[in-house]
């Protein structure tokens, strides 16, 4: 297996509706393009089910950990506990589902050096309320587990960004052909990755 150069590395990004519909594409965009991350695929569309289960693919240990979470809160909270820990679980991508497909997203591919490894750090943790300060969910958005879990609702933070490259790969595989995936050179490249910076000077 070929093995692509570091400056190669892809890594998928989603818009969430909350973010298109606070019209933030742009802001959100620009962060990732000042660090010099290349876009390579973008396209707008309205996810399906399917495909947003296929996504989130969790298996039932993940479904179990969480629900015991979601259980533990509820007891903490004075709150019932209706159900087993897999449906809690359960629940949680259901309400990512129902969330994600309720309008328009941006779905993205953007390449570089540790592509997946800056993204995150630009997106920040995925509760905004604990997101650092200079992220984009903790700059631009306010919601929190505690809310969102009263509202029994999936948490509203902008972004989907992948978490290891081969995530990455798994997640374009869903949502882009291959030939939604432009190779070309940006005139960026050449301070970015140029080995001698002979090419500045005329």
């Amino acid at each position: 297996m070929n093995i692509p150069h570091p400056k190669k590395e892809r890594t998928f990004i989603m818009i969430k509706p909350d973010g298109v519909q606070r019209s933030l594409i742009g802001e959100i965009i620009k962060r990732f393009e000042r660090t010099g991350l290349k876009l390579v695929a973008l396209k707008m569309f309205i996810a399906d089910e399917k495909r947003l289960w296929t996504h989130y693919d969790k298996d039932d240990a993940w479904y179990e950990l969480k629900g015991d979470s979601t259980i533990k809160n509820r007891q903490a909270a004075g709150m019932s506990v209706e159900k087993t820990a897999l449906e809690y679980g359960k629940d949680i991508v259901r309400a990512l589902v129902k969330f994600m497909s309720c309008g328009p997203v941006v779905a993205m591919v953007w390449e570089g050096n540790e592509a997946v490894g800056i993204v995150k750090k630009i997106v920040g943790a995925t509760e905004p309320l604990s997101s650092d300060v200079g992220t984009l969910r903790g700059d631009l958005t306010l919601d929190s587990y505690s809310l969102s879990n009263i509202d029994g609702r999936a948490v509203r933070n902008l972004v989907h960004c992948s978490d290891k490259p081969e995530e990455a790969v798994r997640e374009m595989n869903i949502w882009f052909k291959g030939e939604d995936v432009i190779n070309y050179n940006h005139v960026q490249d050449e301070i970015l990755y140029d080995v001698n910076l002979d090419g500045i000077l005329e």
